[in-house]
C-alpha cells in the first residue's frame, strides 16, 4: 500500500512541476502571440483595402465602435481613408463558429458597402475541407457582393461553397452578413 501512495505522490509532484513550467512559459509567450496576431490583423486590414498589387497609396484607419460581443468585449470597425483624407471604404472583422472552430474574417468594403476583398485570418476547420477557406481561390467568390447577395449556392445564393465544406462557407457568409448589417445601421445614423 505504501508503494502505491509513494507512486501517487511522485506522479502528483511531477504533474505539479510540469504544470507550473507550462503556465510560466504561457505567461511569457502570451504577449508575443498577441502582438503577432495584432500585426497580422493590421496587415489584413491593409490588404483588403488596397485596390491591387500595384496600389502604393497610404491608408489610415479610424476605429469606430460597432457592438459588444458575447464575452463583453468591444467590437470595432474601421473607416479607411487615403492619403488625401478621402473615405475609401470600411474594414470589419466578422467571426462565427463554423464546423469545428471560430472562423475570423477581415472584410474590406467600398463606400457603397460592397465587398472589395476578404481574408480569413483565423480558423481551425477540418484540414482538406473547411480549411480550404484560406486558399487563394476562395476569397474572390465574395468580391463585389452586397448585403442581399451573401448566400451560398446551397441556400439559393451565388457564393459557390467549398466542396464538402458548405458549413464553413455558410459560416463565413453569414458572419459577414450579420456584421455588415450592424455596420450599415451604424453608418446610416451618421
Amino acid at each position: 500500500m505504501k508503494y502505491y501512495i509513494k507512486l501517487g505522490i511522485i506522479l502528483f509532484v511531477t504533474c505539479a512541476i510540469a504544470t507550473g513550467i507550462l503556465a510560466y512559459l504561457n505567461g511569457l509567450t502570451a504577449p508575443m502571440i498577441k502582438q503577432v496576431k495584432d500585426k497580422e490583423a493590421q496587415e489584413a486590414q491593409l490588404q483588403v483595402t488596397k485596390t491591387g498589387e500595384n496600389d502604393t497609396n497610404t491608408y489610415t484607419f479610424e476605429p469606430r465602435f460597432l457592438d459588444t460581443d458575447i464575452k463583453g468585449d468591444s467590437v470595432f470597425y474601421y473607416v479607411a481613408f487615403n492619403q488625401d483624407n478621402e473615405k475609401v471604404g470600411y474594414v470589419l472583422t466578422a467571426t462565427k463558429y463554423g464546423y469545428s472552430s471560430n472562423v475570423k474574417t477581415v472584410v474590406g468594403l467600398n463606400p457603397e458597402f460592397k465587398i472589395k476583398k476578404i481574408k480569413v485570418i483565423d480558423q481551425a476547420e477540418t484540414p482538406g475541407l473547411g480549411a480550404k477557406c484560406v486558399n487563394e481561390d476562395f476569397a474572390p467568390r465574395f468580391v463585389n457582393l452586397g448585403l442581399d447577395e451573401l448566400k451560398v449556392d446551397k441556400d439559393g445564393g451565388t457564393i459557390k461553397s467549398i466542396t464538402g465544406a458548405t458549413i464553413t462557407t455558410r459560416t463565413i457568409s453569414s458572419s459577414i452578413k450579420a456584421t455588415l448589417e450592424l455596420l450599415i445601421v451604424k453608418e446610416s445614423k451618421k
